[in-house]
């Protein structure tokens, strides 16, 4: 496919509004061995929603810092509204209209709603009936479904969104960066949200919108700027483009075509956990409630659910990180031996055979400040080719961390340097090649494509699936609804800690698989 270069499209209501909000006139970012962004440039419409897409580590959010005041241009002009501006700090950004909802929340679940957008903000409209008044009136045009006086520990992962937008709005933005707004929401919330972003570009918001769903970018932008390796490469009508066209632009080739192969799963049960409990913080509420499920070898057994509801304790138990109240878990080890997994350590589960990409890799499968090569050490200081003996063997960690970054294409000058001088989906081909490089007899994969762009997925989808066809058993837990489905032979839903709908990925769709994780659906299925 050519790369695209024409201009940008008008917004979708037929507004002839031509005059830019922002522009970005030959960016260039450097940092030590490093052109983060070169010489980019990038003209936003006012009214618009512009997606910006590219591979991790292509320099999309380096250059979303520059236009949030995050980060100074080395070169480069910014324009607002037809000025050159000059960012020394967000604060000057937000002054001038520029707003940025991080893809991590920035909230405070111990205050309200209202706390949480005036914080900070306490100059513009007071803490008083003025500020209630702005907050209500905002609320309303962002569809916030809390009252302000709401703790935002009770909400959901959609109204906290809302309050993250509805807090730039506070702050006087007019032009909202959204940094991957639906990584973590249901079809049903996506679509929310999109019909907000729509209300308030027809009341004149400007949107940027980074996202790695292009299926999503192609409905709600109306213009697509490509980033490949620090360069802008193009914009495209998303009207007239697809998203294979787009993920090419992408990656600057042809992706490899979807597996198609066989169901692999056999008769041998793996992993089998039986009326699981887990007792929260308060020694009351539970966690996991009677949880029950089996994954066979050769099986991807796919956990639906919104956030919080249990996912993260059920494959935190099953790796030892928390001890179960109630239940058992046993497994089929590499070596062919059932094994009760309950009073062993995490470190005796790794050594039976078992594989974790965690959720959160800079918590759980990371020591940021140390080298790729000691970072594949972790979890398996006691295995070759680690270990010799008793005794770690630093040689050989490098010759293997050197194949895993060849196998995997994780892309860095040495496996010398540190892992967070790596992009995030960098980092998480180091950790997958890592664990399964241990030939796994079971693999906890949390999340294993958050946050990474096509190219790492369709990667790490490949690897998993080709694991999965010699054997392995996969429990995966995403709120990728397309992965869930295309990667799984069962899937089984959570909602509040319990397992209370079945799902054939074969039939169901993403609207019926979301509507049983918001314990919409009726009846014991999802298809």
């Amino acid at each position: 496919m050519s790369e695209r270069t024409s201009e940008p499209s008008s917004p979708r209501d037929g507004s002839e509004e031509t005059e830019p909000a922002v522009e970005l006139e030959g960016i260039t970012k450097r940092f030590p061995g490093v052109v983060a962004n070169s010489d980019v440039s990038l003209r936003v419409r006012r009214g618009e929603v512009h997606a910006i897409c590219g591979e991790n580590g292509a320099g999309k959010s380096t250059l979303m810092k520059v236009l949030y005041g995050m980060q100074a241009p080395d070169e480069g002009t910014i324009r607002v509204s037809g000025k050159p501006v000059r960012f020394r700090s967000p604060t000057d950004a937000i002054a001038a209209g520029i707003g940025m909802v991080h893809q991590h929340f920035m909230l405070a679940d111990n205050l309200t709603v209202a706390e949480n957008v005036i914080l900070g903000a306490e100059a513009l409209h007071g803490i008083g009936r003025r500020a209630r008044a702005r907050i209500a009136e905002l609320a309303e045009q962002t569809g916030l479904r809390a009252e302000p006086g709401t703790l935002v520990e009770r909400l959901g992962v959609a109204d906290r969104q809302r309050i993250e937008i509805l807090k730039v709005l506070y702050r006087g933005a007019r032009i909202v960066i959204l940094d991957e707004p639906t990584a973590v929401l249901v079809p049903q919330e996506v679509e929310e949200l999109f019909a907000t972003v729509r209300g308030m570009r027809a009341d004149g918001y400007t949107f940027v919108f980074i996202s790695h769903k292009l299926d999503e970018v192609r409905s709600i932008a109306d213009s697509v700027t490509v980033i490949r390796r620090g360069e802008s490469v193009g914009t495209a009508d998303p009207r007239t483009v697809s998203s294979g066209e787009l993920a090419e632009m992408m990656v600057g080739a042809s992706l490899p075509s979807p597996c198609t192969e066989d169901a692999t799963v056999t008769e041998t049960v793996t992993l089998e956990c039986a009326g699981l409990d887990l007792l929260g913080a308060d020694g009351t509420r539970k966690l996991l409630d009677g949880v029950s499920l089996r994954v066979r070898a050769g099986e991807i057994l796919g956990i639906a659910g919104v956030e919080g509801n249990g996912q993260t304790e059920l494959v935190e138990t099953i790796m030892g990180l928390r001890k179960a109240s109630a239940g058992a878990i046993t497994m089929r080890g590499s070596d062919g031996t059932e094994h009760e997994l309950t009073e062993l350590d995490t470190l005796h589960r790794r050594e039976l055979g078992i594989g974790y990409i965690p959720e959160d890799r800079n918590r759980h499968g990371l020591l940021e400040h140390q080298s790729l090569w000691v970072n594949r050490i972790l979890g398996y200081q006691t295995r070759a080719p680690i270990a010799k003996g008793a005794l770690l063997d630093p040689a050989g960690a490098r010759r293997d961390t050197e194949r895993i970054v060849a196998e995997y294409d994780v892309r860095t000058p040495s496996v010398n340097v540190e892992a967070a001088a790596l992009s995030g989906g960098n980092q998480q081909k180091l950790i997958v090649g890592r664990e399964l490089s241990q030939d796994p007899a079971l693999l906890l994969a949390a999340h294993p494509t958050r946050g990474v762009d096509v190219g790492a997925q369709a990667l790490i989808w490949e690897r998993i699936r080709a694991a999965r066809s010699a054997g392995l058993a996969v429990l995966l837990v995403s709120a990728d609804l397309d992965e869930l489905i295309g990667l799984s032979d069962a899937i089984q839903v959570m909602l509040r800690g319990r397992l209370v709908a079945e799902a054939d990925p074969a039939t169901v769709t993403p609207q019926e698989l979301g509507a049983a994780m918001t314990g919409a659906s009726e009846g014991g299925a999802a298809s």
